[in-house]
């Protein structure tokens, strides 16, 4: 899954990728606030940590400008601006969680976490995904009858972003969108190899092809 990081703090934006990246997330980084806002516009990202003091186009304007656009990742914003009132106008304005700087990179982390998996209607860490499979996305694991599976980090990020996806049909492109960073060379092969090598370790049956549409995970569609 990918996550945008807007913070023009070197020191701060290194740590949030270090941070971010060890749990299996793929971060872009950028330090000013109108490439912010264009790559929020124009390209996918499954949440959004944003700083309020950016350069050139300021954090609240980025999100207003994201939400007028229709634009619902889930963002969370990260501010030295730590008064009830400026609080209230980030959440007012769009944000859907709030940490005030200085701040600890696991609560950072795990709100990431909390944020994605409310996005996609998941309750807890803990997702079913059919044939005695549970993801855990606090524990970066899949397991089968409790036993773990040996998955590399990009065979557990496809599970996990199918996972979230439960039960719809996901097209290669919004894998390749959501799983590769952006100088990712884009070929939809490498989704293909990618689902054979988590087949092989899941078995054939819990990622179904669907024929010139995508990818489903927890469906018995054929």
């Amino acid at each position: 899954m990918r996550i945008l990081v807007a913070e023009d703090d070197l020191r701060i934006g290194k740590r949030l990728e270090a941070a971010l990246t060890a749990a299996g997330f793929v971060v872009e980084i950028e330090a000013d606030g109108e490439d912010a806002w264009h790559r929020g516009e124009t390209e996918e990202f499954d949440a959004v940590v944003l700083d309020l003091g950016l350069p050139a186009m300021d954090g609240l304007t980025v999100l207003k400008e994201w939400r007028r656009a229709g634009r619902n990742m889930p963002v969370l914003i990260l501010s030295a601006r730590g008064q009830w009132d400026e609080r209230v106008e980030g959440i007012e304005v769009g944000a859907d969680d709030y940490v005030v700087k200085p701040f600890r990179m696991e609560e950072v982390v795990a709100r990431i976490r909390a944020l994605i998996r409310r996005a996609a209607g998941q309750v807890t860490s803990r997702i079913e995904i059919g044939g005695g499979l549970v993801l855990d996305t606090r524990l970066m694991q899949v397991t089968r009858s409790g036993v773990p599976l040996p998955l590399t980090p990009q065979e557990y990020r496809l599970l996990a972003y199918l996972a979230h996806q439960k039960g719809r049909v996901v097209p290669q492109l919004e894998i390749v969108e959501h799983l590769y960073a952006q100088d990712f060379e884009r070929d939809s092969n490498s989704v293909e190899v990618l689902v054979g090598r988590v087949r092989r370790r899941i078995g054939p049956d819990i990622i179904k092809t669907r024929r010139g549409f995508g990818y489903v995970l927890g469906s018995d569609e054929a």
